[in-house]
């Protein structure tokens, strides 16, 4: 076999693998965003707009006490086992499991206090809501459970295993959420009872998780406070610290919206504008879906100095990408009047052009491909934490500027405008890195083409025909077979794009021949 054929082979599988466990992670996320979003439905059509305006926030916060709670080690743990995989050494594998879990624990659980003992002066005077009080102190219970359930599932993605975050943490823990909420809708519909239920799923699955993790490892290699002091896990928490840094600040940029509208506007807007955006991040879900394993397979290619393996899986994974999420956009773009009114009911009207900006906003964040993952996996965290930081300020300022004149539409263009300037200089920086880019022709051909005919039939359709919701379902299915056909027409496949098909044919046991022929003619030669 030559240089050639064994390097196109080396190539095919890394994309393979990546696709493999992405097509998994991406069901995963599916199922775990329709499960979010029924559990927030229960919420939006049992209790009141500000008690879901209340839960948002309260959220929000719990979130934010988790990642600090991690120590950045959710990321660090992934890249750092399996850069030592790439390297083949092992010894210091047992040291960094022991490490990621002891200390997210004890931090975990000093936390958990601080936010019970802090919870009423950060309700009344930051928030301004005493309402937020119980539901912060329900919540301060839950950080141990989920900071652990966190590291847990990043320990077993540094071994390429995404099976336990999508079976505990994509499934499990949002299934739980809704049925509970269900029973209390039945027997006691009081508010705190949300906060019992989204506790009592993190503890439940967080349980179910360390038996997992019993089965497959011994007691010696979880917690070894021997291993955690040692120099590797110095090593890793000196890498994770900017990683921690870097995932705050972009949980500013997410975040900040929310929460500077509950210093300055109602709960009522809060929960108008947390109708939108998870809408709109439902958008992203793919790129998280591919970014969960594209991290460790770079890491271990970043290892072994295969950087023209990145450059192609970087472009190849970033062209699917956005070609699959484009039509979704174009639908909550042109279509979020329809499709808010009836998911919400009319009074979340009001929200429409919140997605509208949003979704912008995410399908920007597509376009720019898993960027983030790319340099976690070659080692810039720093970098990542220093930009993440000053889109952070920028975004608060954004923020600060645009909620009070503007409200939620406000809100929705600062976060907007945060997510283009964010991944505008991480693309820089990895193709300064690299060289790799997320942009090709076969993404920018068939993408222009297809969203110039498609704002054409917008506008044709709405002339002729009264929008409902159903409707606008069907014309989510002709978009995509629209795309699809640009994408033949203008020759827009590779090599490896069959290469994927026969391996999903494998491991999915089926033979799609008419496909396959359809994709041979119109390959790109």
């Amino acid at each position: 076999m030559n240089d050639t054929s064994k390097n196109e082979n080396v190539f095919n599988s890394s994309l393979q693998k990546v696709a493999k466990g992405s097509a998994i992670v991406f069901v995963g996320s599916l199922l775990s965003s329709i499960l979010i979003f029924v559990g927030r439905l229960i919420i939006i059509r049992y209790w009141s707009q500000s008690d879901y305006g209340v839960f948002s926030l309260a959220l929000v916060i719990l979130t934010i006490i988790t990642i600090v709670a991690s120590l950045g080690m959710k990321e660090g743990v992934i890249r750092s086992i399996a850069y030592n995989r790439g390297k083949k050494d092992y010894k210091k594998i047992p040291e960094l499991i022991s490490t990621s879990i002891l200390l997210s624990i004890v931090t975990s659980i000093f936390l958990g206090i601080f936010l019970f003992f802090f919870s009423e002066p950060m309700a009344n005077n930051i928030f301004h809501d005493s309402a937020l009080v119980t539901p912060l102190k329900v919540f301060a219970f839950g950080v141990p459970f989920l900071t652990l359930i966190d590291i847990i599932v990043s320990i077993f993605r540094g071994f390429n295993q995404v099976k336990p975050t999508v079976y505990f943490q994509y499934i499990l823990i949002n299934l739980l959420f809704p049925i509970f909420l269900l029973v209390v809708v039945f027997f006691d519909k009081s508010a705190v009872n949300i906060y019992y239920s989204y506790i009592a799923s993190s503890i439940v699955v967080s349980i179910l998780m360390l038996i997992y993790v019993y089965k497959y490892t011994t007691p010696s290699e979880v917690f070894s406070v021997k291993s955690a002091i040692s120099t590797t896990g110095r090593k890793l928490l000196s890498f994770s610290l900017p990683l921690l840094g870097s995932t705050m600040f972009f949980i500013i940029v997410i975040w900040t919206d929310t929460l500077v509208l509950g210093a300055f506007k109602s709960s009522s807007e809060v929960g108008l504008y947390n109708a939108a955006s998870p809408l709109a991040q439902f958008l992203s879900f793919p790129l998280g879906s591919i970014g969960f394993i594209f991290m460790p397979v770079l890491s271990e290619l970043y290892a072994r100095k295969r950087l023209n393996e990145i450059r192609r899986n970087f472009s190849m994974i970033t062209k699917w990408l956005s070609l699959i999420t484009l039509p979704l956009f174009l639908i909550f773009f042109l279509y979020a009047d329809t499709i808010v009114t009836y998911l919400f009911g009319q009074e979340y009207l009001l929200s429409a052009n919140a997605l509208r900006i949003l979704s912008f906003g995410y399908m920007i964040h597509n376009i720019s491909g898993p960027n983030s993952s790319a340099l976690i996996g070659i080692g810039e965290n720093r970098f990542i934490m220093y930009n993440s930081f000053a889109i952070a300020i920028l975004n608060i300022i954004l923020n600060i500027i645009l909620i009070p004149p503007y409200g939620i539409e406000g809100a929705a263009t600062a976060s907007a405008i945060a997510l283009f300037a964010i991944n505008f200089i991480k693309c820089l920086k990895i193709y300064k890195k690299i060289g790799a880019s997320p942009l090709s022709r076969n993404l920018i051909i068939p993408s222009i083409i297809s969203i110039l005919i498609i704002f054409l039939f917008y506008y044709l359709f709405n002339s002729y025909f009264t929008l409902n919701f159903w409707l606008v379902i069907l014309i989510l299915v002709f978009f995509y077979l629209l795309f699809a056909g640009i994408v033949l027409i203008t020759k827009s496949l590779d090599k490896e794009d069959l290469d994927l098909l026969y391996s999903i044919e494998k491991k999915a046991g089926i033979k799609t021949k008419i496909f396959e022929k359809i994709m041979i003619k119109f390959l790109r030669k």
